[in-house]
């Protein structure tokens, strides 16, 4: 594959100095019989129809791309009960997108066409036409407000977490380059934390106030785990520089930010049990398990260990390019059921118990 980028890259670069050596030659001419590249009505005929041609190329290859790699799964596998709202704004967006973008093509090229150059001909245009304006303008004005508006209000109503409903707080806590998880406790409160406060001689690694009664109970983690179909309401911070806390499967991004809190809520709907269960993703694990075998075939062969088979996880992932280990900066996500969640939670050490003394 890389081979095959760079010669496709040596040719765009020997067309590039091809087309300047003939802009170079153009400027160089004093009249117009010495013009040697001047186009004839054959080459603006040629390109007419070339034009027509690549029309004709983009289009099979959409209907290619839609027909092989058409179903989207990331529009179908949502795990989050805001999910489809997030999904149905994309399918809309991409419909729209998809619908102005067949027409503006045919008309970019339908017009390169009809209108090539040919000696004695001359164009007909309009220098002013208001009623072509305000068709162009209002009709976008129109479905962008449409778009915004919608987008405007499924934001809010994501972001409103009401929390009378007494949603899971959990903070996720983002340094180069690893993800941790706190939570609050039996009393699902989050104790007060500060950078300044690290001490990895006491182990100590968030930072949490060792006088606040409400961090006493606070759990470390560095595998997340969730309840499914309780409200979650996560509070990030980052150590050192700009990370992106990204949950895909639950329609979930927010920036996590030196120096302050944000939060991002949602309510998980699917445990990873029901995920994994799932016809698509059975044939995702299915394909990718095939592809490791193959490639396991060579490594065997040259004395090296075989891949592990693969298992579908939720997963926690940095948005953000932090740094030269930005790729390895994941965290598993569990989702399971409340008593499952529970007898979890019962395991790990409270904060008060890790402290080295």
């Amino acid at each position: 594959m890389t081979t095959l980028l760079t010669i496709i890259v040596l040719v765009f670069i020997l067309i590039a100095i091809w087309q300047m050596v003939k802009i170079f030659d153009l400027a160089q001419a004093k009249t117009e019989n010495a013009i040697p590249g001047v186009a004839t009505d054959k080459d603006n005929s040629i390109n007419g129809y070339l034009m027509m041609g690549f029309l004709a190329f983009i289009y099979v290859i959409t209907i290619v791309c839609c027909v092989k790699w058409g179903d989207l799964p990331l529009l179908s596998n949502s795990a989050s009960e805001h999910g489809p709202t997030i999904d149905n704004l994309m399918i809309v967006s991409l419909v729209i997108i998809f619908i102005v973008q067949t027409i503006t093509q045919y008309l970019l090229h339908y017009f390169a066409f009809k209108y090539k150059g040919e000696k004695g001909k001359k164009a007909l245009f309009f220098a002013d036409n208001n009623k072509l304006e305000a068709i162009w303008t209002i009709i976008p004005v129109i479905v962008l407000a449409g778009l915004i508006i919608y987008g405007l209000n499924t934001w809010i109503n994501i972001m409103g977490v009401d929390e009378s409903d007494d949603p899971l707080v959990v903070e996720l806590y983002a340094q180069q380059f690893n993800w941790k998880a706190r939570y609050g406790g039996s009393d699902n409160t989050l104790g007060k934390a500060n950078v300044r406060l690290i001490d990895i001689d006491r182990a100590n690694i968030l930072g949490l106030d060792e006088s606040d009664p409400d961090a006493q109970d606070d759990i470390i983690t560095t595998e997340l785990h969730l309840p499914v179909g309780r409200p979650v309401l996560f509070k990030m911070r980052s150590q050192d520089v700009l990370h992106s806390a990204y949950m895909p499967h639950f329609r979930a991004q927010m920036n996590c930010v030196p120096g302050m809190i944000t939060q991002f809520g949602f309510t998980p709907t699917m445990t990873t049990a029901e995920m994994r269960q799932t016809p698509e993703m059975v044939e995702k694990v299915a394909n990718i398990n095939r592809i490791r075998v193959e490639n396991s075939k060579a490594l065997v062969a040259k004395g090296e260990e075989a891949l592990d088979r693969y298992e579908f996880d939720y997963l926690l992932i940095c948005n953000k390019i932090c740094g030269k280990s930005h790729y390895n900066m994941q965290m598993k996500i569990v989702v399971e059921t409340q008593e499952e969640y529970e007898a979890w939670l019962k395991e790990q050490k409270e904060f008060k118990n890790s402290l080295i003394n």
